[in-house]
């Protein structure tokens, strides 16, 4: 297991050893000794697994608030995603930064989205899935978000009439959300 850092301190790129063949692949996608020496030492509580049947589709951005924050460890089982996480620390020196990762099946990278970042993806081809693991249980009280087109944040997202829930289309902005003091909740991971 590699691991690659991004721009933003905490977000980074897990790179697995793939053994390939006339057969297909072999690779860990978990393995708890790989993951402590690359420096993820959390217990993974959930898994979880979206199906999009589109391409062009956007999911975020999402987080929850303290204290029910969560760790991500994201990948992609079939089709593409372009990934994005944004520091949403207030304190933080990257506050508003984002970082783009593109995920397939066939680079099998995983992305790593710390707790103190919001986080999104928009599907590049149809019928992708995506699975992520996170290190805290899902919780509807503390569900949180920032419109994926924020133009404070001004993320080059590949698509720009993009698929979204209800929800996701009327999330707030951030300086809506730092308005408000909503960001209290947001610590350091």
């Amino acid at each position: 297991m590699k691991r690659v850092e991004t721009k933003l301190d905490g977000v980074f790129i897990l790179e697995p050893t793939v053994f390939g063949d006339s057969r297909g692949f072999f690779m860990e996608s978990y393995n708890r000794r790989a993951f402590r020496e690359v420096g993820i030492t959390l217990e993974f509580v959930q898994d979880n697994h979206s199906l999009s049947e589109a391409a062009g589709i956007v999911r975020g951005l999402h987080y929850q608030s303290e204290p029910m924050a969560q760790n991500k460890l994201v990948r992609v089982l079939a089709g593409a995603i372009y990934d994005v996480a944004v520091d949403i620390r207030p304190d933080s020196p990257t506050f508003g930064h984002w970082v783009g990762v593109v995920l397939t099946e066939e680079n099998k990278r995983q992305l790593f989205v710390p707790k103190g970042f919001a986080h999104g993806f928009c599907t590049l081809v149809p019928n992708t899935q995506v699975l992520y693991k996170v290190d805290q249980y899902y919780s509807p009280e503390h569900d949180r978000g920032i419109l994926w087109n924020d133009p404070d944040l001004g993320i080059d997202w590949p698509v720009r009439n993009p698929k979204l829930s209800e929800k996701d289309k009327n999330l707030p902005l951030l300086r809506e959300l730092l308005a408000s003091n909503a960001l209290r909740e947001v610590k350091e991971a």
